[in-house]
């Protein structure tokens, strides 16, 4: 009896200390550890958006860069930042675990942050700028070292930004009730928790670099980023860790090639009309190696011909199994939802270029105080902070008495609702934009640099739907990805969210270079729609095209999410007596099985 109840005391999902080792439920994980990775997501934000959120100004004011390349440079630089996860995913799921990637990876980040810092306060290593505000020209020598202290924190990002998450969400255990109930709230807490750190950014430091100096703006980052390191790693006793699944995470591209290989080689095959006759392990085959098995589903079935018996034909290898099968399923519709994220990504691209632009031309001045233009996007952050516990306390609890589903709405349809609130994200920004035109044309303020007598906070609600959209956008999308992620790719499914943001911030850069260069010289006037000159061009035209391109993917993600087909799987999981029906005995073993799409079916 001592013995089984020490084996209860463990987590049942096959988590492990640091050296490998069964770890207690009951001193582990959950928010206990949670609470330091927190604490590290809050500074690491901080010393982010302390970067990005004003680097277009730094690029054009110090480095003296025109405004297309500036955009081009920030979208070129923010998109590495959020595609370099890929590799570290697929390092983390592969070879070293979470943490050790993250912990490798952290230490190149800080690298980068003190070289950012080095290149912004050393004389030598800037541009240096006369009382008058001119500047010279800056050389190449440092030109290079700054983009490559630059590019430096992009490549630590790739294996920070995956794994800290993913690593956060580990310490609950799905195959626990009631750990399974608390992690359903995590990643809103989660971004919570993120954009604090990004709202200090965009208030305070901001602030510092534009009235104190660049230098002193990111010291404080960078110090607070090495202060987090520490608290990451007071935490360590705490921290559940995942075993590295190496023949699963080893090659998703392998998985994918076995499947497809095995349903073309059967392709001549009919397929039978009951799934059971499909290759499959048993339950408790799957419950000995810590693992989940997927229920088969009828999406994409031109694949459950890989897993076709062999019947007579020993030659033939063996076949993939019905898990294999559908979690090549999943890599797919994801896949398919992944691209219709990217419109509104590139939507979010604005914010820390064209916004900041066109806010640099607007009156800033607020009882004697200049505000600088990447400060309004504290408004997005402030918006969230104040949205999310609404969402999750409020909005969350009412639609779940209605809908019986734990998170109130489904994944999809969370999504479905961030991106509507960006279209009308764009439709503010055009309308702002056009009403800033026409106080140009009353008050003939045509040349660079001019102030345009309109204040800033025109433009306060587009920052604002900005953050309440996040709210079911960013985090819905984050979460998505890491649910239906199959159980032994989970750091690479979450960089689904990453690279999304990482190619909608090319996608961006893309778009402005070549729409500059086709409307540039174009027409009577020779006015690009995104001139150095905001004063003299026409973003009016440039926001009206993101908002038919949003409007378009609004319709082209309802079509994916209506035949989207959530994941389902089988675990094995105790249910206290408060969660199961009577007739049902307290504390039994059952099969379950588990749809992931935010429903939990009744057991």
């Amino acid at each position: 009896m001592e013995e089984e109840a020490k084996q209860d005391a463990y987590t049942k999902d096959g988590s492990v200390d640091l050296r490998g080792q069964p770890v207690l439920a009951s001193q582990t994980g959950r928010w206990k550890a949670c609470a330091f990775l927190v604490g590290y997501e809050s500074f690491e934000r901080m010393a982010f958006y302390g970067v990005a959120s004003n680097l277009v100004v730094y690029l054009t004011t110090q480095l003296r860069e025109e405004t297309v390349p500036s955009v081009r440079n920030v979208n070129n630089w923010t998109g590495a930042v959020w595609m370099t996860p890929i590799v570290g995913a697929y390092i983390a799921d592969t070879f070293l675990g979470r943490f050790w990637t993250f912990t490798i990876s952290s230490l190149v980040y800080l690298a980068g942050m003190v070289l950012i810092t080095l290149a912004v306060s050393l004389e030598s290593l800037h541009p240096q700028c006369t009382p008058d505000g001119g500047c010279a020209a800056a050389t190449r020598q440092q030109v290079a070292f700054f983009y490559g202290a630059l590019y430096t924190m992009a490549i630590g990002a790739g294996g920070t930004k995956p794994n800290i998450s993913t690593f956060g969400a580990d310490q609950f255990d799905d195959f626990d009730a009631r750990e399974r109930e608390v992690k359903a709230s995590f990643f809103n807490w989660w971004m919570f928790s993120s954009f604090t750190g990004g709202l200090v950014a965009v208030l305070v430091l901001v602030f510092v670099q534009e009235n104190v100096g660049w230098g002193v703006g990111y010291t404080i980052p960078t110090v607070g980023l090495a202060l987090s390191l520490l608290l990451f790693y007071v935490g360590t006793p705490f921290y559940r860790h995942k075993p590295v699944q190496r023949e699963t995470a080893a090659g998703p591209a392998r998985l994918v090639g076995r499947v497809f290989s095995e349903a073309f080689a059967n392709r001549r095959r009919l397929l039978p009309g009951d799934a059971a006759e499909l290759q499959e392990h048993e339950t408790a085959w799957y419950t000995a190696a810590g693992k989940r098995r997927l229920h088969h589903t009828r999406a994409f079935r031109f694949l459950d011909r890989a897993a076709l018996r062999s019947g007579s034909d020993t030659r033939r290898r063996q076949p993939c199994t019905v898990t294999e099968v559908e979690e090549v399923k999943l890599i797919i519709g994801m896949i398919v939802v992944w691209l219709s994220t990217l419109v509104p990504c590139t939507i979010w691209a604005q914010v820390n270029t064209l916004f900041v632009k066109q806010g640099t031309t607007l009156y800033r001045s607020m009882g004697g105080v200049h505000i600088p233009a990447a400060s309004l996007s504290s408004f997005i952050t402030i918006s969230m902070l104040l949205s999310i516990p609404v969402y999750d306390r409020v909005l969350v609890p009412l639609v779940r008495r209605r809908t019986g589903n734990r998170r109130g709405i489904t994944l999809l349809q969370r999504l479905g609702i961030g991106c509507a609130l960006q279209v009308l994200v764009v439709a503010c920004a055009y309308l702002v934009e056009v009403r800033r035109m026409r106080v140009i044309r009353e008050r003939s303020v045509h040349r660079a640099g001019d102030t345009v007598p309109m204040s800033i906070f025109w433009m306060l609600p587009q920052y604002v739907l900005m953050g309440v959209g996040d709210v079911f956008n960013s985090v819905g999308i984050l979460e998505f990805f890491y649910d239906q992620s199959p159980d032994g790719m989970r750091s690479l499914g979450t960089t689904f969210f990453t690279s999304g943001l990482g190619v909608g911030n090319f996608l961006n850069s893309l778009l402005v270079t070549l729409i500059d260069r086709a409307t540039k010289g174009r027409g009577s006037a020779g006015k690009s729609w995104i001139g150095d000159n905001l004063n003299d061009s026409h973003l009016d035209y440039y926001y009206v095209f993101l908002l038919l391109l949003s409007v378009l993917n609004m319709a082209l993600f309802v079509w994916v999410a209506m035949r989207y087909k959530y994941k389902r799987e089988s675990l094995e999981i105790e249910h206290p007596e408060s969660e199961i029906g009577s007739g049902q005995e307290s504390g039994k073993l059952m099969e379950v099985s588990l749809t992931i799409n935010g429903a939990q079916p009744p057991v």
